[in-house]
């Protein structure tokens, strides 16, 4: 940017901010922005540094040189957003460096439309991509024609593993919740958490069948036989009581 492009750069400047412009200020700025030529970006650069209002609404808005390099770089770099490189065939390397530098040069100063759209991946994996994929255990391609099917493998494979992948048949605990122990408190009102979960839970997660009536009525008779075996036990190794007459012994 030579001093006179400076100052007609510095003149639009000016009515934003009314600053002054002499030679000095022209030549300084011309020396600051002597890598970046006065073009329409360069003065779109300063008007969008005047239409963005400030963090802080008392500060005054005052533009520099480092700022009108920002702003035009900002503009140029939206418009290579999109920017695919068009290669030739069997084009050489410095053919490769020539045709890319003028294609971005093209398309950053706005001399070529930019891309609109997003470029996107063409074609699918090949055959022999396929196969291995295939050949360590994936079925993407396969179809569940059931939808109630499909929605029930994809919550299988979100459930947890164990007992508390299951609702308590006991308790009604939730899925991922611990059983409840009976009675509540203000602190827990659905009941105390219990370290171990119900033996239903346990067999229902193990993949048991439910016990009917006359297995838990035949479980609960076998408990109270070893209960009574055991309180016989206990009873037959108490020694016999000694009466113990305290006149005679005195």
């Amino acid at each position: 940017m030579t001093p006179s492009e400076a100052a007609q750069l510095l003149g639009h400047c000016a009515a934003f901010d009314n600053r002054t412009v002499g030679k000095v200020d022209a030549r300084a700025w011309s020396a600051a922005l002597n890598d970046v030529p006065f073009d329409d970006d360069a003065v779109a650069a300063v008007a969008s540094f005047y239409g963005t209002p400030p963090k802080d609404p008392s500060q005054r808005l005052w533009i520099q040189p480092h700022n009108v390099r920002t702003g035009r770089s900002r503009i140029r770099a939206v418009r290579l957003e999109n920017f695919q490189y068009e290669p030739l065939p069997d084009e050489t390397p410095a053919e490769f460096l020539a045709r890319y530098k003028g294609q971005v040069q093209a398309i950053a100063s706005g001399r070529v439309a930019a891309p609109s759209g997003q470029p996107a991946l063409e074609g699918g994996p090949s055959r022999e991509f396929m196969r291995e994929l295939e050949a360590r255990g994936w079925e993407g391609n396969r179809t569940v024609d059931d939808e109630h099917t499909a929605e029930a493998e994809v919550i299988d494979t979100i459930r947890r593993s164990g007992p508390l992948g299951i609702e308590c048949p006991a308790c009604q605990a939730a899925i991922g919740r611990p059983c409840k122990a009976p009675g509540a408190s203000e602190k827990q009102p659905m009941g105390k958490p219990r370290l171990k979960p119900h033996t239903a839970r346990l067999r229902a997660a193990s993949g048991e069948s439910e016990l009917t009536a006359a297995q838990l009525a035949a479980q609960e008779q076998a408990i109270k036989a070893r209960s009574a075996a055991y309180l016989a036990r206990e009873t037959d190794d108490i020694p016999d009581a000694v009466i113990v007459d305290r006149e005679a012994a005195s």
